[in-house]
């Protein structure tokens, strides 16, 4: 039986061991001394004798003292034998393993059995020894050749030459090491009892081993490989849990931590991995407790020390929160400690600690609310650190999701506290932050030396606090400037802040700044989802945080608080008032000319929907006196660039503004005339073109005081309106939406429209074809000398657009006047009424108005009435008559002009205006639409261009609202609209149809089954879809219900359409069924006209009765 083998306290302690009592190197020999082929055979014999013997034959004195020998001269040894050296201890050690577990069924050592059976007993104490031999031995090899990794050790000139003509075969150790790492840690999970009785393991062999562990911790580029950093932490969590080292083990742990800041999340990760896998968290307490009981003053003169064991408290707490929850408590004195990083660090272990928290009750909402309101109350006091800021803004900016809107609110509440007690100054642009850090980063790069490593910064980022902040504020402020980035870039500059730790501290801040600001910019779109939301808190709470968006300066804050202004016609008082008070907050100023410049940019900026609602606030306030005459006035300085530094586009909107001011004060452009028509029409209208038609809208609004009062002041107004319709001068993109304001203008204040417009359409028709004014106008459809291809495609569209334009204006005069003279009956027949009453009838004239009411002579004034209207009307095109008038003319030109498809085809913008044109006059003539219905919709379905089509589309539904007993008999070529293959046509579609179908405007026939395909249709023409059929539901005894066996049947019917759209399809129609009995009924409606109908009736709800 071979003598125990015990750890020496070096290689060379077992040469000079001469006790007798622990095996030792009693014939070791000088590797050095060989010559390179001697080696080789010495390591193949002794390769081949631990392959060819038992396991534990290396406790054999011969084989122990050449196995040592060549151990102790490792790195004489080229790459190939080391490999077989190693590789041979390396497999030994693995075949004793599952060979200890063998031992199992034998008698454990420490029974009776073991004692009386001497065989058994020194098979164990042979495992035993190997295991420590091979153990001792692969340490060995591995530190020592860590230690000689990258610088060989020095030789003779042969072993050196050697390892030259090998380098083809070198040894790939990195690869190889994790291997012997992983086994010697899986020897330490076995039960290791079996070797050493039931009593505690060899101290010697588990302190050598885990000082072996902890010297490889040492090794930066070893805890890359993450298998072995794995298998480390594995060794180091089982010595230290399942065999009870965790005070010897933590000793060593806090020197790494001291000494080496690269190993500190690594250690983290082992103690953590110790507490999961083994449901133990003795090493982590003793740990924590153990920096507990420091006394804070030397972390205050260790301030690497102090620093590194923040961070693993704060990685710890990450990994482990539950058992660092539990034992925070030993880290309270601490908290009033002298070192600002310790301190700073057990703000992150809470941070993190209340993080995890979160995620374990992520389905209570009065928790996650709870705890955003403290967050919240935290912020206020200024008791979260920059660090951890961004975590915050993170966590907040998430919960604007949540499904609860208690949540919601609490997560909106949060951001307007974090934005308004924010460390990072009184603006947050991106832009300002970005050109500052840049210049800080580079005076930071020229001052840091040049082997100055980056995780100082990293952890300034984490753990950064409040004297960044006061810089990072100042700097802020003086990157205010709203020019572009490049000019910011320019004109930062940087001013000397201090040394070079107070720059690293200054750039993390303003990094942790930058985060925040994009943070914030990145809720923008959800906030806008948020304005729609059908809480009314969620509104509130949204307007309230974008007004603190715009006082910090947010990026998209502008364009998010345009899409509010809507807000404004909604029927909750609250909301609307909320609105209300945010415009005043934000754009209203006790400077008036401040007031109106914000006022101008808004008008500027805003859409034709948030203009209306722009229109509707601007009313208000001026009613109420919000908006002052000194506002007012600026408005006007403004307009009349009395104001320096003016712009043609801030007069259009400062006119904008004041249109819309006209309803509660009429009186506001009368004293301006004169300058609305010189600078509306003037230079200024060629430099701005949206100018003139803002002009026709102010001189549309005027009061009738005002208007009778242009008329007579001689201000030559009429001339600027023919020559904007007439010349040329507007841009094509301008001229369309100026003429249609200008012609509005035209019949709003001109004494005598109809002679005017018509006069402007001859000079149109005019100066299209070159003629004279005595000349026979060419227009006529018979007239075949006309060469079309002469004139100009874009003249003779701007020319349509008139005469259509003038049409329609002229039917819409005509209606005016028809209730103007019905208002002026009923006026007259109520005073006269009244006077009858006060001064009472005499026989004869009451007898008198009874005959006249008898003979139905009262009635007959309002059939004449209508007779003169329906005559008026007529005589605009006079299609029908054999006397065709100007517009007449016209028409029948048009409509053959829309019939030439080869010359259409190729200027499609002037088949567009022709379409208007002919669709206008189909609206005012009930002849001229029944005789130009099949081309409208032979257009319709094949003109290659969808503005066209979706035009006609448009059309289609005033048609239907005008004449519909016309349209009636094209229902299903209207449906089929909804097939079109463009989005937009069917979007338009979809809306034509939903308005014409739920207010009783046309019938709901058979074709109802192509709007209920579009709830299968992209995501916008979806919702139009689903909103009709929601809205449909609510009419009378909900119509859905019987419509949709018809549905289902054509469904049924459809080919092309997929099973589960189909599905879909119904599953939304039927959930818009509530009644039971509706319910019950549509099962026996659809059993009898589908046999056999097995997938729409599972989709039916199953209704139980008691």
């Amino acid at each position: 039986m071979a003598l125990p083998f015990a750890f020496p306290a070096d290689l060379h302690s077992l040469e000079s061991d001469s006790s007798g009592h622990h095996l030792s190197a009693s014939s070791p020999f000088d590797v050095s001394s060989l010559r390179h082929s001697d080696l080789e055979e010495i390591v193949k014999g002794v390769a081949f004798d631990l392959s060819d013997k038992e396991v534990f034959c290396v406790e054999e004195q011969q084989v122990f003292d050449r196995v040592y020998s060549l151990v102790k001269g490792f790195s004489y040894l080229n790459p190939s034998s080391k490999f077989n050296l190693a590789e041979t201890l390396r497999s030994n050690l693995s075949v004793l393993l599952p060979n200890v577990d063998s031992l199992s069924r034998a008698a454990p050592p420490s029974s009776p059995s073991s004692r009386s059976c001497p065989g058994v007993a020194d098979r164990i104490s042979s495992h035993r020894n190997a295991l420590k031999i091979y153990t001792f031995f692969l340490f060995t090899i591995m530190l020592g050749d860590e230690s000689r990794h990258g610088n060989p050790a020095g030789g003779s000139k042969f072993g050196a030459q050697s390892r030259k003509k090998n380098h083809l075969n070198s040894w790939n150790w990195e690869a190889y090491r994790s291997r012997i790492i992983n086994l010697i840690a899986n020897s330490l999970e076995i039960n290791l009892s079996l070797l050493f009785g039931s009593n505690e393991i060899d101290d010697n062999y588990l302190s050598f081993v885990s000082k072996c562990a902890f010297t490889l911790y040492e090794n930066q580029t070893l805890l890359r490989d993450v298998d072995c950093r794995e298998s480390l932490g594995r060794i180091i969590g089982t010595i230290a849990t399942k065999y009870h080292q965790a005070t010897q083990a933590c000793a060593s742990i806090l020197h790494l931590l001291h000494k080496f800041d690269f190993a500190v999340p690594h250690i983290a990760e082992a103690v953590a991995a110790a507490e999961n896998k083994y449901g133990d968290g003795s090493l982590a307490v003793t740990i924590i407790r153990e920096i507990g009981r420091f006394d804070p003053k030397d972390y205050l003169r260790d301030g690497v020390g102090a620093e590194n064991v923040g961070r693993f408290l704060v990685e710890l707490a990450d990994r482990s929160p539950k058992l660092m929850s539990r034992n925070v408590g030993f880290l309270v004195p601490h908290f009033g400690g002298e070192s600002y990083k310790i301190r700073n660090a057990l703000v992150g272990v809470l941070g993190r600690l209340v993080t995890h928290a979160n995620k374990e009750v992520e389905g209570d909402v009065s928790s996650k609310s709870l705890r955003l309101r403290l967050w919240a109350e935290l912020c206020e006091e200024h008791a979260v650190s920059i660090g951890w800021w961004i975590e915050v803004a993170l966590v907040a900016a998430g919960r604007l999701e949540d499904k609860s809107a208690m949540v919601r609110k609490s997560a909106l509440n949060l951001l307007i506290s974090m934005l308004q007690h924010n460390p990072f100054g009184p603006q947050l642009r991106v832009a300002a932050f970005e050109v500052i850090l840049k210049k800080y980063k580079e005076k930071l790069s020229e001052m840091e030396p040049s082997a100055a490593s980056e995780d100082d910064t990293e952890a300034e980022v984490v753990h950064g606090q409040a004297p960044a902040a006061e810089h990072a504020e100042s700097i802020s402020d003086s990157c205010l400037s709203h020019g572009d980035e490049q000019r910011e870039e320019e004109g930062a500059t940087v001013p000397d802040i201090g040394n070079l730790e107070q720059i690293r501290a200054l750039v993390a801040s303003l990094e942790a700044g930058l985060c925040f600001a994009k943070c914030i910019t990145s809720t923008m779109e959800t906030l806008v989802q948020l304005l729609a939301s059908s809480s009314v808190t969620d509104v509130e709470n949204t307007i309230l945080l974008l007004m603190r968006c715009k006082q910090f300066q947010i990026d998209g804050s502008e364009a998010c608080l345009c899409k509010m202004l809507p807000l404004v016609f909604s029927q909750n008082k609250s909301i609307s008032e909320a609105v209300r008070n945010a415009f005043i907050t934000i754009y209203i100023r006790k400077n008036p000319e401040e007031t109106a410049k914000n006022l101008v940019t808004l008008a500027l900026d805003s859409s034709i929907g948030d203009l209306a609602a722009l229109e509707c606030l601007v009313d208000s306030l001026v009613s109420k006196g919000e908006i002052s005459t000194g506002t007012i006035s600026a408005l006007w300085d403004f307009f009349s660039f009395n104001t320096s530094g003016v712009i043609a586009a801030q007069s259009r909107g400062a006119l904008s503004v004041l249109c819309m001011a006209l309803k509660s004060s009429p009186s506001i452009l009368g004293s301006q005339l004169q300058d609305i028509v010189d600078i509306g029409f003037g230079r200024w209208a060629k430099e701005e073109p949206l100018l003139a038609r803002t002009a026709c809208i102010a001189l549309d609004r005027l009061s009738e005081e005002d208007k009778q009062k242009l008329r007579c002041s001689g201000i030559r107004v009429f001339s600027p309106l023919q020559s904007l319709l007439i010349g040329s001068w507007l841009p094509e993109s301008a001229w369309y939406a100026a003429a249609d304001k200008a012609i509005n203008t035209i019949y709003s204040i001109h004494p005598t429209p109809e002679i005017f417009a018509a006069e402007m359409v001859k000079k149109s028709i005019s100066s299209l074809f070159s003629y004279g004014e005595n000349d026979e106008m060419p227009i006529d459809a018979d007239n075949e000398g006309v060469n079309l291809s002469t004139v100009p495609a874009s003249k003779l569209s701007r020319c349509l657009f008139i005469i259509s334009h003038v049409a329609f204006n002229r039917l819409v005069y005509i209606e005016s006047c028809i209730c103007k003279l019905q208002k002026q009956k009923t006026k007259k027949d109520k005073s006269k009424l009244e006077s009858e009453a006060a001064g009472g009838l005499s026989t004869a004239a009451s007898e008198e108005q009874n005959i006249n009411t008898e003979l139905g002579r009262s009635a007959s004034e309002d059939a004449v009435i209508d007779a003169l209207s329906e005559r008026a009307e007529k005589e605009i095109v006079s299609s029908g008559s054999n006397e065709k008038n100007l517009i007449g003319h016209c028409a029948t030109f048009i409509s053959k002009l829309c019939r030439n498809f080869n010359l259409l085809q190729k200027f499609p913008d002037l088949q567009a205006s022709a379409m208007l044109a002919l669709c206008r006059l189909m609206i005012i003539d009930s002849d001229f639409c029944e005789a130009n219905l099949q081309l409208l919709f032979t257009v319709v379905e094949n003109a290659p261009s969808e503005t066209i089509r979706s035009n006609c589309t448009l059309a289609l539904g005033d048609l239907v609202v005008r004449f519909p007993n016309l349209l009636e008999p094209w229902t299903e070529n209207i449906y089929a609209r909804l097939r079109d293959p463009s989005i937009s046509v069917r979007k338009n579609a979809v809306l034509v149809l939903s308005r014409l179908i739920l207010n009783d405007m046309m019938k709901v026939k058979g074709y109802i089954n192509e709007m209920a395909m579009r709830i299968e249709d992209e995501e916008r023409i979806s919702n139009l879809a689903k909103l009709f059929f929601h809205e449909l539901s609510k009419k009378g005894s909900n119509p859905i219900y019987n419509l949709l066996p018809d549905i289902l049947g054509r469904l049924s019917d459809q080919k092309n359409m997929k099973k589960e759209s189909s599905r879909s399809i119904m599953q939304f129609l039927i959930n818009s069924i509530k009644k039971d009995k509706q319910m019950e009924a549509l099962v026996e409606k659809l059993c009898n006209r589908f046999s056999g109908v097995t997938g729409m009736l599972s989709l039916l709800l199953y209704i139980e009765y008691i």
